[in-house]
């Protein structure tokens, strides 16, 4: 069976007859007699079902579409297009899904085929968007693409037009405009403007202690801004020279801004040391600090927190004076001694400044000058003037005579000396703390303290007309235009800059606050929405600061003792690849370092090792400098070439450098306040010991001579050696021992030159002390061996003698001896006398033995000639009777 042509889809349902015919089933028949003459030809029934296939796509009803929307409006539905396919059955001749394209435009579209905006319509942005849709049948045959165009209406909004959401800022790139196409549109509000207001912000509250500072520590802060040298830190740097009392406070690293202190309201408070400023305030100083404080939640009002507090120190709670918190007021609190006036007079005692800053959670800088009894506060840099009532004064009598009691003088809390422990604790950040005795700190100092590195820039006075007005902050963090002149605020707004003059400035955002206000003639006031904006300051590149010289130097003893300069060749350089520095002409020489550290391992022994700075380059260059046994650290701001002419004259001092082979030293310097550290450069000095050289003496009785060779030729010298004498012991009774030797002196005196060497190239005073110890011992216990030997020998010799004499009776006998044989051995006993006296004084100086060569050999030779040749005893037998 065929099909003969092609049958249109809506026939492609039923069952055909078998042949050549094609008419379906669900026609009817010709006639009957066809049929039957069919079935009598046994046909059978044949059931054919056609399958559909994804034949035809999806066709949109409309070639294209429009439609217009507003600006700035979110709309559920903007349009819906609709597409259709001619395919029969459900599954390719539905549609399921629709698709945009170009998906980087603010659209979406549902299977529906609805499309919405999914963020409000700009017209500055773009005027009308075009779309291309696409729509799928259920069997994802995609359509031919439908463009879609949706225009955007321009609707006028009351504000600011052309501000820019983020600006960034590259360092050193000078003054950067905000807001060049900033417009403010009125919308065609009936309004007459009289008056016109805009408020700009700089918002720099979270970058340090409330704007981007140079980032040098208090010290050279206050040397770059011509402060007073004698003023005293109170929180210094942790872990630095003579600052062990802020180790227990919690700080941040310091890198960014000054070393920052938080104390927790609890327990965070310490002590100052006595030595490290006179309690006794003077009628002339100066107290300042940075403090960020806010109010705690149900506090008590009448609770204080002392920032500064020197009481008694034991059996009363006396406050001498204090500077402290309490009711969001700043109190300074300072009682006359008994000392100081007539006891029966009142005198200004404490002064209250009700200030807002106080409480209000940011960094401000704070200073007292006293000019007892005129005080002046400084906030930020700016005096405080005086108010009605504010600052409060209360008068006070003076202080009352006391014996055998001193003060105690604590940061963060106030010591109660019948307690024995802090009280009343404050709770907020503090840096900077410092008093200055005996005189004021210039204002012009305290704003120079205060000032910020970063600022809007105002516009040029040439764009500001008639009846307009421009007005700054102190510290140019915000600026107000007000006039009558709609299009002057818009030119100034305009022109209003952003700068940073630091050369490494804290990245980050800055943020801006932009707020208008507008009156009209009739009275009535438009309110224009606020604008929201920032400053992004980019990441500058960070310099590289590198130190070279030499690695090791070696110098003799003579030059240790007179000092030795450790880096003789040292050299600092900085490699700074920073394009802005460049332009700007910043050059390496000119930049500057702020501290650098010497360490030296191990410590110092103060006895006979020290270190000497250059003073006169230290006084000429306004550097401190502090040494203690583990090192020197030099600070303040200078120049890279001045610091290399005082580290160059730094030396090194040991009037005993016999004890050491070397010493290293490491270098460490820094630019602002470590935020950009230096390699470590190491620097040995090698101590070139003498060296020795030794000739054995030869074993024979002439003399020779022993060559001692010193360092750079030292001139010889040669010394007679004499041969140590022998242990000779003659038995009277024809019992003859063999001469005893001492032949431990050889080796002894060989170990003890071989450890004498190694102790003059030791390069430690313990190992050398060790060694002679042990010399010493093993001298004892060698001589203690040798005596007990001898002693042993001896009793057996006079027992063997006594047993022999013993076996003779000599009651009868009469021995004739000739006198001569005594006078012999009369000198034998002598001469063994006064060598067992000789032995006996060797004994006893064993810890003060000569460093000599002896020969065995000679000792042999010179034994037997010494020894005297006794005669046999002979029995005169002429006159025995039997």
């Amino acid at each position: 069976m065929f099909v003969k042509h092609r049958l249109p889809d809506e026939q492609l349902s039923g069952a055909f007859y078998p042949g050549n015919s094609s008419i379906p089933l669900a026609a009817p028949p010709p006639s009957t007699s066809w049929v039957d003459k069919i079935c009598d030809q046994r046909c059978v029934t044949v059931h054919i079902t056609i399958v559909d296939i994804n034949e035809y796509g999806p066709t949109f009803l409309e070639p294209a579409y429009v439609r217009s929307v507003d600006e700035g409006r979110l709309y559920e539905e903007i349009i819906r297009i609709e597409a259709t396919d001619r395919d029969c059955s459900p599954k390719f001749g539905d549609i399921c899904k629709y698709e945009i394209l170009n998906g980087d435009q603010p659209f979406t579209i549902d299977n529906e085929g609805s499309i919405r905006n999914i963020e409000p319509l700009d017209y500055e942005r773009s005027h009308n968007y075009i779309l291309s849709v696409v729509a799928y049948d259920c069997g994802m045959k995609q359509s031919t693409p439908v463009m879609v165009t949706i225009k955007v209406n321009r609707i006028c909004k009351l504000g600011w037009k052309g501000v820019p959401e983020r600006v960034d800022y590259a360092p050193l790139s000078g003054v950067e405009i905000l807001f060049p196409s900033a417009q403010l549109k009125l919308c065609d509000i009936p309004c007459n403007i009289n008056r016109v207001s805009s408020r700009l912000t700089l918002s720099t509250s979270h970058i340090g202690k409330g704007c981007d500072r140079d980032t040098y520590s208090v010290q050279s802060q206050r040397k770059i801004c011509g402060a007073s040298s004698e003023s005293v830190d109170l929180l210094p740097t942790p872990g630095a020279p003579g600052s062990e009392w802020t180790k227990t406070l919690a700080t941040d690293e310091g890198h960014e801004s000054d070393q920052m202190f938080e104390f927790d309201g609890v327990s965070s408070a310490v002590a100052i040391p006595n030595d490290v400023l006179d309690h006794s305030l003077s009628s002339t100083f100066t107290i300042a600090t940075w403090m960020k404080h806010k109010l705690q939640m149900n506090q008590d009002k009448l609770t204080k927190e002392h920032i500064l507090c020197s009481a008694d120190d034991h059996k009363m709670n006396r406050h001498h004076y204090s500077w402290f918190v309490r009711n969001c007021r700043l109190i300074l609190l300072l009682r006359r001694d008994f000392t100081q006036g007539d006891l029966n007079i009142f005198r200004p005692a404490e002064w209250r400044w009700k200030i807002p800053q106080v409480c209000d959670n940011e960094w401000h800088h704070y200073a007292v000058s006293i000019q007892f009894p005129n005080v002046q506060l400084y906030i930020d840099g700016v005096l405080f003037r005086p108010q009605k009532k504010n600052p409060e004064v209360i008068d006070d009598w003076p202080l009352h005579p006391t014996a055998d009691i001193n003060t105690t003088l604590t940061v963060g809390a106030c010591w109660q000396g019948s307690e024995k422990r802090m009280k009343h604790h404050f709770r907020g950040y503090l840096a900077g703390l410092s008093v200055l005795l005996h005189k004021t700190e210039k204002p012009e100092v305290l704003a120079c303290l205060h000032k910020c590195k970063e600022s809007l820039e105002v516009p040029a006075m040439d764009y500001l007309e008639p009846g307009m007005e421009l007005l700054s902050s102190n510290d140019l963090t915000e600026i107000t235009i007000e006039g009558d002149n709609k299009t002057n605020m818009e030119t100034l707004v305009k022109n209003i800059g952003y700068s940073n003059s630091r050369e490494f400035p804290t990245p980050g955002r800055r943020n801006l606050h932009l707020s208008t206000s507008i009156s009209c003639d009739n009275g009535h006031s438009i309110k224009v929405p606020p604008v929201e904006s920032y400053v992004m300051v980019l990441q500058p590149q960070q310099p590289s600061i590198t130190i070279n010289g030499s690695n090791n130097v070696a110098r003799e003893y003579n030059d240790f003792r007179g000092g030795v300069r450790i880096f003789p060749d040292l050299r600092i350089s900085v490699d700074d690849d920073n394009k802005q520095s460049k332009a700007f002409g910043f050059k390496s020489s000119e930049r500057k370092l702020d501290s650098c550290i010497v360490s030296i391992y191990p410590s110092l022994n103060p006895d006979h090792e020290a270190l000497t700075l250059p003073e006169a380059r230290l006084q000429q260059f306004n550097i401190l400098a502090k040494i203690s046994k583990d090192g020197a650290s030099i600070s303040g701001p200078e120049f890279l070439h001045s610091y290399e002419l005082v580290l160059r004259e730094i030396e090194y001092t040991n009037q005993k450098p016999a004890y050491y082979l070397n010493r290293v030293f490491k270098l460490i310097c820094s630019e602002l306040n470590g935020r950009f550290l230096s390699n470590e450069y190491i620097q040995t000095l090698t101590v070139i010991h003498p060296k020795i050289l030794k000739t054995a003496a030869p074993a024979s009785s002439s003399n020779n001579d022993d060559n001692m060779v010193a360092d750079s030729g030292a001139a010889e010298s040669s010394r007679h050696i004499p041969p140590q004498p022998a242990h000779i012991m003659i038995n009277q009774h024809h019992v003859e021992s063999q001469p005893a030797k001492t032949v431990f002196g050889h080796y002894l005196d060989n170990a003890v030159n071989d450890q004498a060497e190694t102790i003059l190239s030791g390069g430690s005073h313990a190992i050398a002390v060790i060694i002679v110890v042990c010399i010493g011992f093993l001298m004892l216990m060698i001589a203690l061996g040798v005596i007990r030997i001898r002693a042993a020998h001896n009793r057996a010799t006079q027992e063997e003698i006594q047993e022999t004499e013993m076996a003779w009776d000599d009651s009868a006998l009469n021995i004739i001896v000739n006198p001569m044989e005594q006078l012999e051995c009369g000198s034998i006993k002598t001469s063994a006398n006064s060598e067992n006296q000789v032995h006996d004084d060797d004994d006893s100086s064993d810890d003060n033995i000569s460093y000599e060569y002896d020969s065995s050999d000679d000792d042999d030779d010179n034994g037997h000639t010494a020894t005297a040749k006794v005669k046999d005893l002979e029995w005169d037998d002429d006159t025995l009777a039997v």
